[in-house]
């Protein structure tokens, strides 16, 4: 081998890796804000079918952390299931209903989701009755996007994010959907449009 051709195949790898490497950050970001909108998900389906075993309202709530000093937020990826309010409960063990918290099960915001950020529409807490509805107000609507791009739904021409929403209907059901996937007209089943 001589060194011309390591230096050609030097110059091909440096390409392919220059092309690469964007997309495969996209993908990561994209991967998280998935993750993150799947982990919440989880949370609201446990909250839900919580309530409906224990025949009493659960709460599905956003907290700032997981120690001792959390309060209630709606910036925050870190969440509680719990019978009672967690607000400076929140490092109780998941399972202890001797606390008041009486926490069910609880997630960091850290966990797979680094850049993933939310807004949310009706305020930090989600809760749950005997019958699997929501009761009164409470959170309808959760946006996920990436801090470090734009969401393509925003921004269709230098949007690089696959932003995800999660809806909660009146009836308790929670469902991930697209943004960007407007809904047909005349009204047709699109499982993945808003």
């Amino acid at each position: 081998m001589t060194i011309i051709e390591l230096m050609v195949g030097l110059a091909i790898v440096a390409i392919v890796l220059f092309v690469a490497v964007p997309a495969f950050t996209i993908f990561l970001q994209n991967q998280q804000i998935k993750n993150a909108a799947q982990t919440v998900m989880q949370g609201l389906n446990t909250a839900r079918a919580e309530a409906i075993r224990r025949n009493q309202a659960v709460r599905f709530q956003f907290v700032s952390d997981l120690t001792a000093g959390c309060a209630l937020s709606t910036t925050s990826l870190a969440w509680v299931v719990s019978l009672a309010d967690p607000a400076g409960n929140c490092e109780a063990e998941a399972g202890d209903m001797g606390t008041l918290a009486q926490i069910v099960e609880k997630r960091s915001a850290t966990e797979g989701t680094r850049n993933v950020t939310i807004a949310t529409t009706g305020g930090t807490t989600a809760t749950f009755t005997g019958l699997g509805r929501l009761s009164g107000a409470g959170i309808t609507q959760i946006d996920f996007s990436n801090s470090t791009g734009t969401c393509e739904h925003l921004d269709a021409t230098n949007g690089t994010m696959r932003c995800l929403r999660v809806v909660i209907a009146p009836g308790g059901e929670a469902r991930m959907c697209d943004p960007k996937v407007a809904a047909p007209v005349p009204p047709a089943i699109e499982p993945r449009a808003c």
